[in-house]
């Protein structure tokens, strides 16, 4: 009956609708509402209620259909107050009455149904609003039905339902803020002084909705909205004056069972959410029953699902919820507390649900919670991956948890900030890698009992991690590295498809669609909000920090082993002060003293061990205390030493301290009784716990003992009981060493089966969850700025902190281990360290890396080559990627690369059968004869020291098969891209790459056995790349690529040397194209190989090649050469003097053509190596072996000085080194002295018939060109002129003497008066004492027909000259004239007497000395 009337009120109502329907209503939504045709069903509700309560499951869900009906259609708000209880509202006894439908597990499933289904309806209905207690109550109903029920359909249901509401429930809060600030912002725009207005007086207005408990002023800063109205879009069916009720009512409710006070909520729609949220987190917290757990047990089910509800809050959490100072203080002290005790749990799901959480709080709340954080790092993830008894499965999971916060760099480097930066904090990253680089390597798998395929996994998941930590370096640094060949950075590669290794484990993590939750959040990790909380990124202060760290925990090991060392290395560091009081304090905050050592330093007897042990007891505050807690908190900071005098001196100053503290108290009559009985309470406890006291000692004894020590009083006897029995109950704990508990390798655990080595470990998860919630529920008010760091310099010192273990993980992992996976996971580790080490130019490890990729590419070990695998192809391959996207930066590492590159030509080599001894010369085998015997190895695999003597085809053949592969197309390509790409090489990056290529190359071709000439084609072609450098950048280049060539040029092997010539030929046909400006010295640079060559190689075969060369380059580039011109004369030069015919005739023939052609064509360029020319032209002259050229060479000289004198101006235009001299003077210095000087040197080094031509075309050009000679041009001719004479003043073999004598010395003086004579003018002040003098000289000669040529030069000088003499001038000829008369009277003559009394005719009368003038005249 019941249900019938139900389903007529029902149905009545309906009609109703569809009426209103037919004029035009909408069918799918609910009716707009109208206030005539609108029925408003609360009056009926007495029915359904009744109904609800019936016993019949028909009538109560048709009841519970219909109520959810009229709900939905809006028919039922329950706006109105409930009459029943005062101060509620309706519709909470509308929820009420639905939920007490449900009676527990026997309830109807049907109904059960209709429950969830009015529930939903009435949480998301927009008509109706339920707060509070109601939300909770419809919450936990659903909750309930989903443990309860037995149907699997409505616990599917039930759970949908959860999640819809949760949504909505925090969707609500997060709209509502939004349309607040929306309405804020458009108040804003429209005027602001308004605004103002209602900022002050936002209490008073009627529309806000805040739980009133206090000031407002706290409302506006909890969120930075200040007291909110709500938002119209959910309460369209209210009038508006409702809300003050509303916020009214909850007031008591709230503070009842709300939030703790003070802090509050700016609309009621937070309070629900916070509530909801609690309760979950209390929910999670529930324990389980002991023994194995049973997954279909409520309690595990129920964890479980309130886990599962909390992450997709979480991951759905918007701006108030990470904000809202309610929210963050709910996780820190409910949720995280919660996740410290669910996240060491036994049962996967659970563990794996928490670290979900865990995540998903990392990337969006980690500002808010660092000491949390560094909590559950610590006590969890590291804790778990550092005990050996954890299970795989643990590992497992919370290393796929770590490959997740590793991917994300802002995590990565927030990290390192905030905890191995912070004094305080523990070292996570450091901890984090070297735990990850253990796991990779696969250390301390074998005790864990894993199979190999689990260990290989695993250390997979450490490599990936280790890679991706490298990943978010680069990535982080990207912005400082320049990439030469602005292809993709490294970076941002896809990494490796996640979950490739899960084959064993489809069930991972992602099943709870947390699988984005790092990847999608943006890149900064926190959004914008909350920069409150977060420091400012400084990189120097936290370098600085992490410096004062490291050094404090260098204090702590050394304190550890010598208390006083470590004190003394604080206090030298700067970081302890000296007072007894400063290391007091010290050894109270500082938690990582080794107790033992605390307790030992502290009952030392030194003076000042003392005074510090007074100051540590001072700090103590022991007021208010009982006894044995005083002492028990005493002793919690050190362990009590055991000598009896150390216990007695702390003992004492306890008890003087207790009483200082304790001054009211009336126990102890003095120090003295206090001292004693904590000396006695000490021996109690040690007396009771220790396992070695056999007797325990009674109360009775223990009382007797202390009988009148209260100044010969006793103490009261219940007294001393109560000490006893509470000693008895529980010991005095001396404060133990902390170790972590990780047991050692020993025997005993190998033989520990499975099932003892589970035990062991759950009893470690149970100590493990309690230490993680109590240091949890220590720091939940705990407020740690957080930065959020931001500056890429942060990186360095990461890098050079975690270096070793990232290079030991790869090592290893590329050393032992031939999985294609694991080998491309450490190369892209490395590849990655590479990237980092070289933007921050870290050199020494740089190298490092580098030298392990070349070690383990095999190309340069002896042996290397034949054992070859895929896994050392992909090193070679990635090696040429980093000399190919990191060449600027590699410097010396270059080295280890080009070395590479070059042994893996000759892995090609061998690899494709060519033989070696066809590459460049000629290869002997190692006894130096050629092995062609047939059981022998052929030439190349012993010239390579590849295999000993003997050696079977097939093991070649095998060989030449695994290095096949180093000459594929791919690597082939990649090498060749290191060289061509040398262009996009930086100034320093290419010189760098130069020097190493040629130090590769010099190795090359000094190998005894097999000179190979690879890099110096490689050398050849990067010159020809990188010619079209700046100037100065190629001239650094060709410094060291020219010395390269020097030295190959010289080589002894024929074949090198001869490539070397030709290489430099077409490098300088290609350099010289370019030209060059005036007064530039490149060209000069680049051609001095050519000399050096030249002037160091014997070998007439490369000789004559560098004459060929240069004769070419100037037949065809003759117009390009500037500089360059010396070097070729320098060239000719040498070649002058050779004794092969050919060379001298082709360097002669080109001296030639330049000489008569070129200098017509292109003069002023070739100026500046005009002298060279000249010099050049004198040496082919002085080869006495080919007298045709030294005539013509002659003549050449003669040409020269027409190109002098027809281009004055030119020489005097050029402007060189020599820029003291003056312009009139620089055709003599540059052009006239040259030709002549040179000419004289032809007269003193030739033989007689080029001498005497020598000395023709000398005077000639004097004769000719000398009127255009200033005064000091003679004086400087003559001084060479004069030499001419010198040659005689030598004491020589006679026979060439006089032959000089007779023939150049005689002509030359003819010569020289005639140009006097020429030019008398200008000679006669300068020269003519030097002409007299000469003329004496030559007078004095034994030679008879120079004496007599002296005479006559003398008598035409003055003859020809007279007229012009000044009276001066004939002075001077008189005074010679007079002492050549003098000294050639033969005295010896005239005096002379015959011996033994001869007769003497007498002298004829000498004549007077005017007679002879006159004569003369």
């Amino acid at each position: 009956a019941s249900n019938t009337i139900l389903l007529d009120i029902h149905y009545r109502k309906t009609e109703k609708e569809s009426l209103f329907k037919a004029k035009g209503g909408s069918s799918t939504l609910p009716p707009v509402k109208s206030k005539t045709n609108f029925i408003e069903a609360d009056k009926y509700f007495l029915p359904f209620e009744l109904a609800c309560q019936s016993k019949c499951p028909r009538i109560v869900s048709t009841s519970l259909d219909c109520l959810q009906k009229l709900i939905a259609y809006g028919h039922l708000t329950g706006n109105a107050p409930d009459s029943t209880t005062p101060g509620k509202k309706l519709i909470d006894r509308i929820i009420e009455t639905i939920c007490g439908c449900f009676q527990g597990p026997q309830t109807d499933e049907g109904v059960q149904l209709q429950i969830i289904k009015a529930l939903l309806t009435a949480v998301t209905s927009q008509h109706i609003e339920i707060h509070e207690g109601t939300v909770l109550q419809a919450v936990r109903t659903c909750y309930n039905i989903y443990l309860a029920s037995k149907n699997l359909i409505n616990q599917t249901t039930a759970k949908a339902t959860l999640t819809q509401m949760l949504n909505v429930i925090f969707a609500r809060m997060e709209n509502q803020a939004v349309s607040i600030k929306k309405e804020r912002d458009l108040k804003n725009t429209t005027d602001i002084k308004y605004r103002k207005e209602t900022t002050i007086n936002a209490s008073a207005d009627g529309n806000i909705g805040t739980i009133e408990d206090g000031s407002d002023s706290e409302n506006i800063q909890a969120n930075g909205i200040p007291g909110t109205p709500i938002s119209v879009a959910y309460t369209p069916s209210l009038p508006d004056d409702r809300l003050s009720v509303s916020s009214n009512d909850t007031q008591e409710s709230g503070n009842s069972s709300g939030p703790s006070p003070g802090a509050k909520f700016s609309h009621i729609l937070q309070k629900d959410a916070f509530l909801v949220f609690r309760s979950l987190c209390k929910l999670s917290m529930k324990p389980l029953s002991d023994g194995p757990p049973d997954p279909k047990s409520h309690e595990l089910r129920s964890k479980i699902l309130s886990l599962q509800l909390l992450l997709s809050i979480l991951q759905n959490a918007g701006p108030v919820f990470r904000t809202n100072e309610m929210f963050i203080n709910a996780i820190k002290q409910y949720l995280c507390v919660a996740l410290s005790k669910n996240g060491v749990s036994s049962v996967p799901e659970v563990f794996e649900l928490s670290l979900s959480i865990f995540l998903t709080l990392l990337s969006n709340f980690k500002t808010h919670l660092k000491m949390q954080i560094e909590v559950f790092f610590k006590e969890i993830f590291l804790y778990i991956l550092e005990t050996s008894t954890s299970s795989f499965d643990h590992k497992w999971m919370v290393i796929q948890t770590l490959t997740r916060i590793c991917a994300d760099a802002q995590s990565v480097v927030d990290i390192y900030v905030n905890y191995d930066c912070d004094l305080n904090a523990a070292n996570i990253f450091e901890r984090l890698v070297n735990d990850l680089s253990k796991i990779a390597q696969g250390r301390g798998s074998q005790e864990l009992g894993m199979s190999n395929v689990q260990e290989l996994s695993l250390r997979k998941k450490g490599l990936e991690c280790l890679v991706s930590i490298l990943k978010c370096m680069v990535e982080w640094s990207k912005d400082q590295y320049v990439n030469p060949n602005s292809q993709t950075t490294l970076g941002q590669e896809k990494p490796l498809e996640q979950e490739t290794t899960e084959i064993k484990h489809p069930e991972t993590i992602n099943r709870y669609g947390s699988l984005n939750s790092l990847e999608s959040t943006s890149s900064s990790g926190i959004g914008s909000y909350s920069t409150q909380m977060s420091g400012t990124d400084n990189p120097e202060q936290f370098e600085v920090l992490k410096q004062q760290k490291e050094i404090i925990e260098q204090g702590i090991d050394l304190f550890n082993k010598k208390p006083k060392r470590g004190i003394q290395y604080l206090q030298e560091q700067g970081m302890l002060g000296t007072t007894p009081e400063d290391i007091a304090q010290f050894l109270h905050q500082e938690e990582r003293l080794d107790s033992t050592q605390v307790g030992e330093f502290l009952g030392d007897n030194d003076k000042f061990n003392k005074e510090v042990m007074y100051a540590y007891v001072d700090q103590h505050d022991f007021s208010g205390k009982d006894f044995v807690s005083a002492l028990r908190m005493f002793l919690e900071g050190f362990r009590l030493p055991g000598e009896a005098q150390k216990i007695d001196r702390l003992m004492e100053k306890f008890a003087a301290r207790y009483l200082e503290c304790n001054q009211g108290q009336t126990l102890f009559a003095s120090a003295d009784t206090a001292y004693v009985l904590a000396y006695s309470i000490i021996m109690l406890t040690t007396d009771l716990h220790s396992p070695q006291v056999k007797n325990k000692m009674t109360k009775e004894q223990y009382i007797k003992m202390n009988r009148g020590i209260n100044d010969s009083k006793d103490l009261p006897e219940e007294y001393l009981s109560a000490i006893y029995n509470e000693i008895a109950g529980k010991k005095i704990s001396m404060k133990e060493t902390k170790e972590l508990t990780i047991p050692t390798k020993s025997s005993k655990q190998n033989v520990a089966s499975e099932k003892q080595r589970r035990l062991l470990y759950n009893l470690e998860m149970e100590q493990m969850a309690k230490t993680a919630k109590a240091l949890m529920e220590a720091v939940s008010h705990v407020q740690a700025p957080f930065t959020s760091a931001t500056h890429l310099e942060h990186v360095r010192p990461m890098f050079k902190l975690a270096w070793t273990p990232f290079l030991a993980a790869f090592s290893v992992g590329l050393q032992d281990c031939d999985d294609t996976e694991v080998a491309s996971l450490c190369l892209e580790g490395i590849r990655c360290a590479i990237r980092i080490a070289c933007i921050f130019s870290i050199q020494l490890e740089r190298d490092a890396y580098v030298q392990a990729l070349a070690r383990f590419t095999l190309l340069t070990v002896s042996s290397g080559i034949t054992e070859m695998k895929q896994k050392n192809i992909d090193t070679i391959k990635t090696l040429i990627t980093v000399a190919h996207t990191d060449g600027n930066y590699l410097g010396n590492s270059w080295h280890e690369i080009l070395k590479c590159i070059s042994q893996l030509e000759l892995a090609q080599l061998i690899g494709t059968g060519v033989k070696p001894r066809y590459i460049s010369g000629t290869v002997r085998g190692r006894e130096g004869s050629l092995t062609g015997t047939k059981d022998q190895a052929p030439d190349e695999f012993v010239g390579l020291g590849l295999v000993g003597g003997n050696v079977d085809w097939k093991q070649i053949a095998s060989i030449q098969e695994s290095i096949g592969e180093t000459s594929s197309q791919s690597v082939v390509v990649a090498v060749d891209r290191i060289f061509t790409g040398s262009t996009r090489l930086d100034g320093n990056a290419i010189v760098d790459f130069v020097r190493w290529l040629c130090a590769v190359s010099m190795d090359e071709l000094l190998s005894t056995t097999h000179p190979r000439m690879f890099s110096l084609q490689k050398i050849v072609e990067i010159s020809y790349y990188n010619m079209g450098r700046i100037r100065l950048q190629w001239s650094r280049i060709w410094e060291v690529i020219g010395d390269h060539f020097n030295k190959v040029g010289c080589n002894p092997n024929e074949d090198v040397a001869i490539f070397a010539v030709d290489s430099l030929r077409q490098l300088s046909m290609k350099f010289l194209e370019k030209g060059e400006l005036a007064n530039f010295r490149f060209q000069k640079d680049f051609l001095r190989p050519f000399e050096h060559i030249m002037k160091r190689n014997r070998s007439p075969t490369i000789r004559d090649m560098v004459v060929r060369c240069i004769a070419q380059m100037v037949n065809s580039q003759a117009a390009n050469i500037r500089s360059g011109w010396k070097n070729i004369f320098s060239v000719f030069h040498l070649a002058a003097s050779d004794q092969d015919e050919s060379i001298v005739e082709l360097a002669f023939q080109t001296t030639g053509h330049i000489v008569t052609l070129v200098f017509e064509k292109h003069f002023p360029a070739t100026i500046d190596s005009f002298q060279d020319a000249v010099k050049c032209l004198s040496e082919f002259a002085c080869n006495a072996a080919f007298p045709d050229t030294s005539m013509e060479a002659i003549r050449l000289i003669r040409h020269c000085a027409k190109y002098v004198s027809d281009r004055p101006q030119a020489f005097k235009e050029y402007t060189s080194d020599d820029m003291n001299v003056a312009p009139e003077d620089r055709v003599w210095v540059r052009g006239w002295f040259p030709i002549l000087f040179e000419l004289s040197c032809i007269i003193n080094r030739c033989k007689l018939d080029v001498r005497t031509r020598g000395l023709t075309v000398m005077f000639e050009i004097m004769k000719t060109y000398g009127h255009t000679y200033e005064k000091h041009w003679w004086q400087d001719l003559f001084r060479i002129v004069f030499r001419i004479f010198d040659n005689m003043k030598l004491p020589e073999q006679q026979t060439e003497k006089a032959e000089w004598m007779t023939t150049t010395c005689n002509h030359a003086l003819y010569a020289i008066c005639d140009v006097f004579t020429q030019y008398l003018e200008v000679l006669s002040d300068v020269l003519l004492d030097d002409i007299f003098a000469q003329l004496y000289w030559c007078v004095q000669q034994d030679n008879e027909q120079l004496a007599r040529s002296g005479t006559n030069c003398l008598e035409n000088v003055v003859i020809l000259n007279g007229e012009k003499f000044t009276l001066e001038i004939w002075d001077k000829t008189c005074n010679c004239t007079l002492d050549i008369f003098k000294t050639t009277i033969p005295h010896a003559l005239l005096t002379w007497r015959p011996s033994s009394g001869e007769t003497v005719p007498p002298p004829p009368s000498p004549v007077s000395e005017k007679q002879l003038v006159s004569f003369h005249k």
